[in-house]
């Protein structure tokens, strides 16, 4: 189950679906996973279309709220030649406005994780609704997403706080350590002191082309990454979540849960856009042909 954005992607070439929880709940289905997303679009064409073509890929829409008075959101992307993206994202957008119902409790109550972003809680409406979901048991899976000027350091420590698992990129655990006082300058040390800090006992941080560093039953697990031609870094860090918690909650080994998760994430900074058809056979096509590096 994944809470918060889906929106339009607006690239030079044109617009595809994105929203970081969309993006991981649409790899999950590619990976064989049950997926649903928790939402709110517009009473508008972009929110129509939008809808559409999530049924057509595979996922419940029944949890995906339209709403009057809001847009759906919109996001432009810019890619630099190194094929890094920026974006500037509309406010307020309709998946500001999320509100639950019995049914998006239900599922909630139901499911094996809930995983959700920072981004979303930029607004108090939508802040409030996920609010209530992480007050329930389901296992809580926090994806960092840190975009200037929406967040703040008192609302990603309560998030942590509530979370069973998180995941950073190296500079976001970076200066959100720092933030909280952490004199550390190592990866490793500074997620033994966000363990600490919020009594969370399961990390990972992304680095990119060099790979990631799982923090999993009190060891230390690292991948080097897998070799790629960028075509954009749009959804890269999205689908290695939902690989890695895919295989992590399906009791798969560890370290082949983190490679698979890097390959993954490769394979889609490969094509452009977010959501680009991998394989599995892809996926360990990659992992038996590079060694990590």
């Amino acid at each position: 189950m994944c809470f918060g954005e889906v929106l339009w992607d607006q690239f030079p070439t044109g617009k595809k679906i994105g929203g970081a929880p969309l993006n991981v709940a649409l790899r999950l289905k590619t990976l064989g996973c049950e997926a649903s997303m928790i939402s709110s679009v517009g009473h508008d064409a972009n929110g129509t279309e939008i809808i559409s073509l999530i049924r057509r890929l595979g996922l419940d829409t029944r949890s995906i709220s339209i709403i009057d008075n809001y847009p759906t959101g919109v996001v432009q992307v810019a890619v630099n030649e190194r094929g890094s993206a920026s974006y500037t994202i509309a406010y307020p957008a309709a998946w500001d406005k999320i509100e639950l119902n019995d049914y998006t409790k239900e599922l909630v109550a139901n499911a094996d994780a809930l995983i959700f972003g920072s981004l979303v809680c930029r607004d108090e409406v939508s802040r409030q609704a996920l609010n209530q979901l992480l007050d329930s048991d389901v296992y809580k899976v926090f994806d960092v997403n840190l975009r200037n000027p929406h967040y703040t350091t008192p609302v990603l420590e309560t998030l942590m706080n509530k979370a069973d698992f998180i995941k950073f990129n190296d500079e976001e655990l970076l200066e959100i350590s720092a933030s909280l006082g952490s004199t550390f300058t190592t990866l490793e040390e500074n997620i033994k002191f966000i363990s600490e800090k919020t009594a969370t006992n399961a990390l990972c941080v992304t680095k990119g082309k060099h790979g990631a560093i799982l923090l999993w039953d009190g060891q230390l697990i690292y991948s080097g990454g897998y070799p790629a031609t960028v075509a954009d870094t749009v959804g890269a860090g999205d689908s290695f979540l939902a690989a890695l918690i895919a295989g992590l909650l399906k009791g798969s080994n560890p370290q082949y849960s983190l490679n698979f998760a890097c390959a993954t994430g490769a394979l889609v900074a490969e094509q452009p856009g977010a959501n680009p058809e991998i394989s599995y056979a892809k996926v360990e096509q990659m992992i038996a042909s590079t060694s990590s590096i």
